[in-house]
């Protein structure tokens, strides 16, 4: 089973969590899509597509990639393992980049794949009751990591420990599910 971060608009810069989990575990792929900074959800999407491309993956997304992993993966759920989706945006927050609207639409959906939905309790561009309407729509349990912004390099978590520790643990039990399903 692999995994795949997911950043947001710009990508993760070398203090985001996910940059020191790629470094740190070289298996770890970020997708690539053309235009970070003016993110274009058909070239995400095909981003998307071109890195699952041998297994079912770990999705670990960021802010905006968690919009589009929720959706890719409703519409792809056998390359779909599990979605570790962090400070996903209100997409109809004052915050959300108009450049991105294309990825607001069709977020009415249930993946079938575990997921999780890892939030802020003060994060800029999400409020809580919104991270809470996320998890009720898309099915998903929710955990707050208290006051860390955006959960980005700005919040100053470097390697962010903890959320490592909640990728592992979801990881373990996204792989029980696996080997019971083969048996």
């Amino acid at each position: 089973m692999s995994i795949i971060t997911m950043p947001g608009i710009g990508g993760s810069d070398d203090a985001h969590w996910q940059s020191h989990w790629e470094r740190a575990t070289p298996a770890i792929r970020r997708f690539a899509p053309a235009s970070w900074d003016e993110p274009d959800l058909d070239d995400w999407s095909a981003a998307l597509d071109r890195a699952v491309a041998d297994e079912p993956a770990i999705l670990v997304a960021h802010s905006l990639s968690c919009l589009l992993a929720v959706r890719w993966a409703a519409a792809n759920p056998a390359r779909v393992a599990g979605l570790f989706l962090v400070a996903a945006p209100d997409p109809d927050g004052p915050r959300f980049p108009r450049v991105a609207a294309a990825f607001a639409e069709d977020l009415d959906v249930r993946p079938s794949a575990p997921a999780l939905l890892v939030a802020s309790d003060d994060d800029p561009y999400c409020s809580e009751a919104r991270a809470a309407g996320f998890a009720a729509t898309w099915g998903v349990p929710r955990i707050s990591v208290g006051r860390q912004g955006h959960v980005n390099s700005a919040s100053g978590l470097g390697a962010w420990p903890e959320g490592r520790r909640l990728l592992t643990a979801f990881s373990a039990g996204v792989g029980s599910r696996e080997r019971s399903a083969a048996a």
